[in-house]
């Protein structure tokens, strides 16, 4: 086989993938969502992440228990953006989105999903490509896809 057409098709396998949906528009954060998350590796490690509105973007901070950045993105306009110096992140843009999708009341469904594959039953709700999302006590919600499990409970902030 010729090696532009390796590229050829690299490039087209590349354009397929598969990617979680956005909203059609972002929700509205009236103050910082801090977040625990728990992911589901041999060390069990748990990360914090912090939602926060920034104008019409919501800015995403991932951080390790020693308070590392794993991943900054800003969803501006319906699309990830770089966030400061640290390289591009797509597993957890991947996880950002899903856990938008999860954290969507129920009543926005249809209207920020719309022509998006989803669906919400009794278990909890589905995001294609491969997102299950179930609710769990306590306001924890459980994400998963082929890979990986994330457990996920806000941090009870101070007024």
């Amino acid at each position: 086989m010729k090696p532009w057409m390796l590229l050829a098709c690299a490039l087209l396998l590349t354009a397929c993938a598969a990617r979680t949906p956005l909203p059609v528009a972002s929700p509205a954060l009236e103050q910082p969502l801090p977040i625990s998350l728990q992911v589901s590796t041999a060390d069990g490690q748990d990360w914090l992440l912090v939602i926060q509105a920034e104008g019409s973007a919501l800015r995403w901070s991932l951080f390790d228990p020693l308070g590392v950045p794993l991943a900054r993105q800003s969803l501006i306009d319906g699309a990830w953006h770089n966030d400061g110096l640290l390289p591009p992140n797509g597993a957890a843009r991947e996880l950002f989105a899903a856990l938008l999708f999860a954290l969507t009341p129920d009543e926005q469904l249809a209207v920020s999903y719309a022509g998006k594959q989803w669906r919400q039953g009794a278990e909890g709700r589905q995001l294609a490509p491969d997102w299950r999302i179930r609710y769990a006590a306590g306001r924890a919600i459980e994400l998963s896809n082929a890979t990986q499990q994330y457990r996920v409970r806000p941090l009870e902030t101070q007024p």
